[in-house]
């Protein structure tokens, strides 16, 4: 069910935009750093696995869950437009703006994603569009400067 009625040419709201790219690449990524060390550890012969102490496997534990976790950041990222405004989820920060706080969405050529301009000297980046989907990311765009229009009237 929408927040709000559907208006003209604007998405239905709650509309949560994320990056096909990134996504998949942080599943691809991860599942190659655990199978990349689950296999290396099944290659070891005993003497080999012997020879590794604790301390020695906790921190490759520790690196690789570490890897994880990036991979889940990126993955994560996300704009999310409801009626009463927007919520941005940049890795494992969240900022959640009503629609008088939100300022220019700018998306230069050759940037990897778009930006608010909150003012002179604040950005928020919108890692959830990503320029790399392409016409996703000229989708999520268009719509999110529409919906941007809008609230502004």
């Amino acid at each position: 069910m929408a927040d709000q009625p559907v208006q003209a040419g604007l998405p239905p709201l709650p509309r949560t935009w994320r990056p096909f790219g990134p996504r998949l690449a942080a599943l691809v990524f991860g599942l190659i750093l655990v199978g990349a060390f689950a296999w290396l550890w099944l290659r070891f012969d005993d003497e080999t696995r012997a020879a590794i102490n604790v301390l020695e496997r906790a921190t490759v534990i520790f690196f690789v869950l570490l890897g994880l976790v990036l991979l889940n950041g990126l993955a994560r990222s996300r704009v999310i437009a409801r009626a009463d405004g927007l919520t941005i989820v940049n890795g494992y920060r969240r900022r959640r703006l009503a629609w008088s706080e939100v300022g220019t969405l700018r998306f230069p050529q050759g940037a990897p994603w778009p930006h608010l301009e909150q003012g002179e000297d604040e950005r928020i980046s919108l890692l959830g569009i990503q320029a790399s989907d392409g016409a996703r990311a000229a989708t999520a765009v268009k719509e999110l400067r529409a919906l941007l229009a809008a609230h502004r009237r």
